[in-house]
């Protein structure tokens, strides 16, 4: 059930939250913007055009950055709002969380499932870090800031550097 206030669980996205999908075998992350859309990073599979992500292309090493619909995002998995770190880290004021994630539309980024992923980069966007509890190949969870070439370089081009 609904409940007013909760930061986690809520189908009510405002501007700057995060959305968490549920894809067959892993979590998609975006970052929803207003009007229905959201910025998400979308691994791009060379040579086998697809309109959504398959679970094979989770792990190439190209990515791109796009404006989606969130329900073409979401297609029919299930998906919440869920700014789960915001227990440990302060949000960017929701204009600068916009801001930041409009100048990276339509751009093309590296892309690996264990260091720099869709949730590193949304939390990246949000926070001004790059976060993600998803689970190692190993099964084990994830340190809470995997720091990669790929942030380093995200988190200079938006101004900030990366706190250990």
């Amino acid at each position: 059930l609904h409940q007013p206030g909760m930061a986690e669980g809520r189908s009510d996205p405002q501007p700057g939250d995060l959305i968490e999908i549920d894809r067959p075998g892993y979590q998609h992350w975006a970052l929803y913007v207003g009007d229905g859309c959201v910025i998400n990073v979308t691994p791009v599979d060379e040579g086998a055009p697809s309109l959504s992500v398959s679970t094979t292309s989770v792990f190439t090493k190209k990515a791109k950055v796009k404006k989606q619909l969130l329900k073409v995002v979401v297609e029919n998995h299930k998906w919440r709002v869920n700014n789960k770190y915001d227990r440990s880290r302060t949000p960017f004021p929701v204009k600068e969380i916009i801001r930041r994630a409009e100048q990276w539309i339509d751009r093309e980024v590296p892309y690996d499932v264990l260091t720099s992923n869709c949730e590193h980069f949304v939390t990246m966007l949000r926070y001004g870090e790059g976060v993600s509890d998803q689970v190692s190949v190993t099964g084990e969870p994830l340190g809470a800031s995997q720091s990669s070439s790929w942030l380093l370089a995200v988190s200079r081009a938006l101004g900030h550097s990366l706190q250990p």
